[in-house]
């Protein structure tokens, strides 16, 4: 008689060194940062940079899903990125439909579950409906959570989080004294995804910018040297163990016997 081949998921396979699931961060958030100097260190377009940065989203992506990871949230496009040259928001934007066109099987077959957040104002048709898709093919997903955070500013998401809580309140639906942290959060873009535990910012740099302002409130904080197309699965792990490492207090003193 066979014996049936024992199936690994992400709750018995095996982790790499250094890490367990313990202290493994159930929600992790990544600023992409270094694209356009990855390319000019190579004499090539700033274009080519943003490609190879979607190849290391395809490597980390699948990486977060096999440790059993349960969000990811990708600092895609910021609401301050408009500002850049045309032709290099142009190719971000195409670039962005070839990703979720190619990566849409592959999520729906690993049990990811697409999400987006950001402003929806602004963004082509073809971007919109491609994002669209994506949440609607991958709804019922039931591993990584991948929210992809486009056309974001994190000052903009507080600042209609207030208004519509303020339309609320004119409309005497919500008294103002029954305004908590929760009120506040279920307004956000973000709402139902449970804050960050770890915040990565690669290629060196030391800023948040305008990111998920609310929800980092008390994540940790890696700062790689790794421009983002050479983020790669070990530069993630390395990320996790320096976040098992820290000792999460949330504003309590250490324990006594660390004091």
């Amino acid at each position: 008689m066979n014996t049936p081949a024992t199936v690994s998921t992400p709750d018995t396979q095996p982790l790499p060194e250094g890490l367990c699931r313990e202290r493994m961060p159930k929600h992790v958030a990544i600023i992409m940062d270094g694209n356009g100097r990855w390319a000019q260190r190579r004499g090539l377009p700033r274009a080519q940079g943003h490609r190879a940065g979607a190849r290391a989203v395809q490597t980390i992506v699948a990486e977060a899903a096999s440790l059993g990871i349960e969000a990811l949230t990708l600092y895609s496009f910021s609401s301050e990125n408009w500002k850049r040259p045309a032709d290099e928001v142009s190719a971000l934007m195409e670039l962005c439909c070839e990703y979720l066109a190619l990566e849409g099987e592959r999520m729906i077959k690993n049990g990811v579950r697409f999400r987006r957040i950001g402003r929806r104002e602004g963004l082509p048709q073809d971007v919109l409906d491609a994002l669209d898709f994506a949440e609607a093919t991958t709804a019922d997903g039931t591993g990584l959570t991948l929210c992809l955070a486009v056309n974001y500013g994190s000052r903009t998401e507080i600042t209609e989080a207030v208004q519509a809580i303020a339309r609320k309140a004119a409309r005497g639906e919500l008294d103002p004294a029954e305004i908590t942290e929760a009120t506040v959060a279920s307004h956000l873009y973000t709402a139902g995804l449970r804050d960050p535990d770890l915040l990565i910012r690669t290629a060196g740099e030391r800023r948040v910018s305008n990111y998920l302002l609310w929800q980092i409130s008390y994540a940790e904080i890696h700062v790689s040297p790794a421009l983002w197309p050479d983020f790669d699965a070990v530069a993630f792990h390395d990320a996790l163990r320096d976040y098992a490492s820290r000792e999460r207090r949330y504003g309590d003193v250490a324990p006594k016997s660390e004091a």
